[in-house]
């Protein structure tokens, strides 16, 4: 075969594509355990860094020690009741999306996190003290931004009351403008602030422009984002649907009853 032909191109060409392919499947498969537990790393870094209990400095074993005094529940939304008998970590939270019978699609006057579809289960985090006492609940929460899909977690005293703090694992905000969702600065407000207000209703809130520390409405209130109003209005509609009826509100609330939590 005469390599400078086209056939002899072609071939050469099918002949290296198909090494190529069989190279990057081959370490792709080999390379799934390492790439399903750095992904699962990070997550757990994501959910201590948010109840203060890593840096974002942290390595591997810091994490996985720290992760120890985590407890994972899986609990029905719309009851706020633990699921029984389904173990935390066989549960896919994000595929429930994909399947009609595990999510519902939230209407739209009540969507003000703007993610269209709710799943019906989720998972809870609780971080246990030493003796086995309840320190902190972390809540997964999303919403949309300008551009993206915000994805965090929301750590909460044992009152039920105040928040511990806020983290966001991915986004695709602007850089310098609303990526300061990640700045440890912004981040710092959230601490000590009041969730609901006397009614129970969600209170807590991204306002635009700085919080009046005089205001009586201070303790509910995160400075917004220089420049990135939209995104900041995202931040307050994820917490406002996640801490509401729809969201994590009825499991608190079934926690303030069973245990005597935050009265």
């Amino acid at each position: 075969m005469n390599k400078d032909s086209n056939l002899g191109t072609l071939t050469v060409a099918f002949c290296l594509c198909f090494v190529c392919s069989i190279i990057v499947s081959g370490a792709a498969t080999g390379l799934k355990d390492r790439q399903d537990f750095n992904k699962a790393l990070d997550i757990k870094k994501n959910i201590l860094m948010a109840c203060g209990l890593v840096k974002k400095s942290a390595n591997k074993d810091q994490i996985l020690d720290a992760y120890k005094k985590v407890q994972v529940e899986v609990i029905d939304l719309n009851t706020g009741k633990i699921v029984e008998g389904v173990a935390a970590e066989d549960f896919d939270q994000s595929a429930a999306l994909s399947d009609n019978t595990k999510h519902m699609v939230i209407p739209a006057k009540l969507d003000v996190a703007k993610i269209k579809k709710r799943e019906n289960w989720s998972k809870v985090y609780k971080v246990l003290t030493d003796s086995g006492e309840l320190d902190q609940i972390i809540l997964p929460i999303r919403g949309k931004g300008l551009w993206s899909t915000l994805l965090g977690f929301l750590a909460i005293k044992p009152n039920l009351k105040e928040a511990v703090g806020i983290g966001f694992y991915q986004h695709g905000e602007t850089p310098g403008l609303g990526a300061e969702i990640d700045n440890p600065k912004w981040i710092a407000q959230f601490k000590d602030k009041i969730l609901f207000d006397e009614s129970g209703a969600p209170a807590l809130t991204v306002i635009k422009g700085k919080v009046d520390a005089s205001s009586d409405r201070a303790k509910y209130q995160v400075d917004g984002l220089s420049g990135a109003t939209i995104t900041g209005n995202g931040v307050a509609g994820l917490l406002k649907y996640w801490l509401g009826e729809q969201g994590f509100k009825p499991y608190l609330d079934n926690l303030r009853k069973r245990d005597g939590l935050g009265g």
